[in-house]
């Protein structure tokens, strides 16, 4: 047939809607297809295939989601393609019609498109990170016209393009956010997808305290005072937290999206209680994921490689109804050996780290009793307790899929369902009480949330379910967890003093749910549903264009933590638009998690004290113990159990901090930032101890001792334990409640510290092509001793100097990219796991090939000189990883 002067088929006349593509948006093709005269065949063609019929019903139901909306008399389609001036595709360019709602993102591709744009002359703005901002007149017709080319001009990275979001809940440019804040370069993003290891993007940060036990489980903190289970730092998915309800940290292999479906990362650093709440106590990091209309068509990947990785990702996601829903589902897939071996021997833990450590210097201690009772899922032991593990350890294994749909009101908000689950077996967990091995966990989810230009209302609920029991490696013992959290939010933010200032103001209410099957917690403890309720606000004014200052505040009250107040203020000075110096006051604070307040769980195996006994008997002492049964000096001296048990009088933990910051650019190719704090922790929440709880006091002589001898036996109890090298137990002895005799571990509030430090970045564009980044982080700290409890160990888990160097090549179809981190050894000390973390030094690398406009080929190794080192004393010893991965997208 004839169309626009030539012979076209009718596929080729529907594939210029997105050339290249397989899956075009239908609501597009038809108003292409309704564009032509009545007779026209294509247009006959078209309208009479059911996918015609089916696109006119999702208009029709779209219709009557929009009858609030104001009717528009005639709307066209604007196309097109953002490039480089050389001639590479610009990926996640926003392109904004200028004085409307109307905004769209390039795809990896480089193409987008704008729906239901009025008819007739307009400006097209876009902007991209790197890129000099373009402005370019356009006319809408109701006929689509020929694509629109924009070739943006290369500009190095400037401050003042930066725009973030989570320091304020709001949107800023980077140089005046009252904070620290960084942003992962989401150009290495496909990289770390390849790793599967959302953690990893965080790896160039500075001041980030990133420890791996094992393939999904790290320890993300800043600023010091990491620790097993770590819960330091809030982190959000589209606002949803995604931590364990239980424990309050983080549980990677949960995420139920492919990490390169990711849009923004950033990381806060320092107190952001006064806007987030509790566990903001050192950070915040912030995920944010794509809307269906910016990521429109199919992609998959696929990827695997040493040690036996596999891994698939599929996402689709397409408009209806017009352009005004959007939709996207994903499914994934991943297995990954674990690094873990079982440590069911004495001396196990000593032998796995003599390859990481010299052990003469420093001794590796494994906890009491000295080995695990349990090896790892796949494997048995070959002779009982005690002996070699046989058989092969299972991998660990995830299963996931989500799916989304968003409505585009005419007013510019946007209304979003979603929901997703994970389902992941055989992942480790290094706890302060020991290492814990998830058999089976299934992580199901719900977001509903409704965003405008100043409004945004969210409500999220999120589960946690063992199919399987999970096992206590150190005691054998089964754990059961089923908790669900549900969570709504509200927020506006609205101009004041005639455009001066500005007000952000909102609240939210939770409910968290859990249930341990008495696994965990006593009956009277368990099935618990603990509630809390927040209001938050931040003011900021400017007194001069170079001059703003902010105050927040933030109120919350719940159940398990008395009411908490977390002031903020700042000033902020920027002589330029891309420099700026800030001045910051925080308070923020840390509650409890249910397991602190209430667990009751075996620590370790029951310790034999029949010894302890018989030797009493022939002492001196032995009359003393006529009236006492034989073996049960100590209850059941055989078996004494060896028990953890919470405290729900704890407090909260706080921090006040001081910062100063500096952020500037030095021409078109330079940036630099620093940032100084010093902060004042109090209150910590101890990790388990003997003696720290008073509701467990020493160890008292059975009542048929005789009264004058009671404290001569106890004394002797205590000498023989100390002088058998078991100081630990010696301490714990205690009776329960019940008035049996255990030895018991607790949890207490004890210990004042000052911290310090400073973290300086820079940016250096050396070529167009290639850039070096690096960055250095400074940790020191001060411990009041006399403000600790008898037989607390705080450290603050942290290298007091981390160095990271990168280096980046990047062409219109490669990236290339290397980095060294530079990581001072330290100590630890977290729960039963106290030793030395060794220094590390490895290097990453990646490379990405796009040998398609649709195709990316992309390899990543992480650790690629097998530097092999624990990170954390009590986790596995990490190796390399590498990984090959290619990625479609069409």
């Amino acid at each position: 047939m004839e169309h626009a002067g030539r012979l076209v088929t009718q596929r080729e006349l529907l594939d210029e809607v997105w050339p290249g593509t397989f899956i075009e948006p239908q609501a597009v093709k038809k108003q292409l297809a309704d564009s032509l005269p009545a007779d026209d065949p294509l247009r006959k063609a078209y309208n009479e295939t059911p996918l015609g019929r089916l696109t006119r019903l999702f208009l029709v139901v779209s219709g009557f989601l929009a009858l609030s909306a104001p009717l528009v008399a005639q709307e066209g389609v604007l196309r097109g393609g953002i490039s480089a001036s050389d001639g590479r595709p610009v990926r996640g360019a926003t392109v904004a019609v200028v004085g409307s709602h109307l905004i769209a993102f390039s795809d990896p591709s480089g193409k987008f498109i704008v729906l239901h744009v009025p008819v007739g002359p307009h400006q097209l703005r876009v902007t991209a990170i790197g890129f000099r901002p373009t402005t370019t007149d356009v006319t809408v017709d109701t006929v689509p016209a020929a694509p629109v080319r924009v070739a943006l001009e290369y500009r190095p990275n400037v401050l003042g393009d930066i725009v973030v979001q989570a320091p304020s809940r709001i949107p800023e440019r980077v140089v005046e956010a009252p904070a620290a804040v960084s942003v992962t370069d989401m150009a290495a993003i496909p990289a770390v997808a390849t790793t599967g290891q959302l953690p990893m993007a965080l790896a160039a940060h500075p001041g980030i305290d990133l420890a791996e036990t094992d393939v999904h489980d790290f320890n993300v903190n800043a600023r010091g005072f990491n620790s097993s289970l770590t819960r330091r730092v809030l982190v959000l998915q589209d606002g949803r937290d995604l931590s364990i309800p239980f424990l309050g940290s983080q549980e990677w292999s949960g995420l139920s999206l492919p990490l390169d479906d990711i849009s923004r990362i950033e990381m806060v650093r320092g107190p952001g209680s006064a806007l987030y709440g509790a566990n903001a106590f050192s950070g915040v990091l912030s995920v944010i994921t794509p809307a269906a209309r910016e990521v429109v068509g199919t992609k998959l990947s696929a990827g695997g490689g040493d040690p036996s990785v596999l891994r698939g990702d599929a996402r689709h996601a397409g408009l209806l109804a017009g352009g005004r829903i959007g939709y996207k589902f994903n499914v994934g897939y991943t297995r990954n050996p674990l690094w873990a071996i079982s440590r069911t021997q004495p001396g196990d833990l000593s032998r796995e780290y003599a390859e990481a450590i010299d052990t003469v210097r420093y001794p590796v201690v494994h906890p009491f009793p000295g080995f695990e009772l349990r090896p790892l899922r796949g494997q048995q032991l070959s002779a009982g307790l005690g002996s070699a593990p046989s058989g092969t350890a299972d991998d660990e294994q995830a299963v996931y899929g989500g799916a989304r749909i968003d409505y585009y009101a005419p007013n510019g908000s946007v209304l979003t369902a979603e929901a997703g689950a994970a389902h992941a077996t055989n992942n480790l967990l290094v706890a302060s009480v020991g290492r814990v091995q998830v058999d089976a966990v299934n992580r199901p989810w719900a977001r509903l949330a409704w965003g405008a230009n100043r409004f945004y209302m969210m409500a999220w609920w999120t589960n946690r379910h063992t199919g399987v029991p999970m096992q206590s490696l150190a005691s054998g013992t089964p754990v059961i967890d089923q908790s669900h959290v549900f969570h709504l939010e509200a927020q506006t933010n609205q101009p004041l003093f005639g455009g001066r200032g500005r007000i952000v103001f909102g609240g939210s209410v939770r409910s968290a749910s859990t249930n341990s099957k008495e696994t965990l917690l006593a009956a009277a403890d368990d099935q618990r549903n603990d509630r809390s309720a927040s209001a938050y606000s931040q003011v900021e004014y400017a007194l001069s264009p170079q001059w703003r200052v902010v105050a927040a505040g933030r109120f919350d009250d719940g159940d398990l933590f008395p009411a908490q107040l977390s002031p903020k203020a700042a000033l902020v000075f920027s002589p330029s638009t891309s420099q700026s110096i800030r001045l910051t006051f925080n308070r923020a604070y840390k509650t409890a998690n249910v397991l602190e307040y209430f667990i009751q769980f075996p620590a370790g195996a029951p310790a034999d004290f029949r010894g302890i006994e018989a030797a009493l008997r022939a002492s001196p002492l032995g009359p003393s113990l006529s009236n006492v049964p034989d073996g049960t000096l100590f209850t059941n001296s055989a078996s004494v159990p060896v028990v953890v048990r919470g405290n729900p009088n704890l407090d909260v933990e706080h921090v006040t901090s001081y910062e100063i910051g500096w952020k500037g650019q030095f021409g078109p190719r330079v940036f630099l930032t620093l940032d100084g704090y010093y902060s004042r922790l109090s209150n910590f929440v101890t990790d388990i101890l003997p003696a720290v709880n008073p509701t467990y006091g020493a160890w008292a002589a059975p009542a048929e001792v005789a009264a004058d001898s009671r404290a001569a036996v106890e004394q002797a109890v205590q000498d023989i334990l100390v002088g058998a090298g078991q100081a630990v137990a010696a301490a714990g002895l205690s009776r329960l409640q019940d008035g049996g005799t255990a030895i018991v571990f607790s949890i207490g509030n004890a210990g004042r510290v000052s911290e310090h430090g400073f973290e300086a970045t820079s940016g250096l564009q050396l070529t167009d092509a290639l850039s070096l980044d690096l960055n250095y982080s400074l940790f020191r700290f001060r411990v009041d001793a006399a403000s600790l409890a008898s037989g607390q160990l705080l450290k603050p888990n942290t290298s007091p100097n981390a160095f990271n160097v990168g280096l980046a090549y990047t062409t219109p179809r490669l990236d290339a990219r290397a980095m060294l981190h530079v990581v001072e050894g330290f100590d630890w000390a977290s729960g039963v796991y106290v030793g030395r973390i060794p220094s590390r030094t490895p290097i990453d690398v990646s490379v990405g090939w796009q040998a398609r406009s649709w195709l990316n080929v992309h390899a990543a190794a992480t650790n690629l000189l097998d530097q092999r080192r624990y990170q954390v004393f009590g986790g596995s010893v990490i190796g390399r990883r590498a990984l090959l991965g290619i990625t479609m997208v069409r």
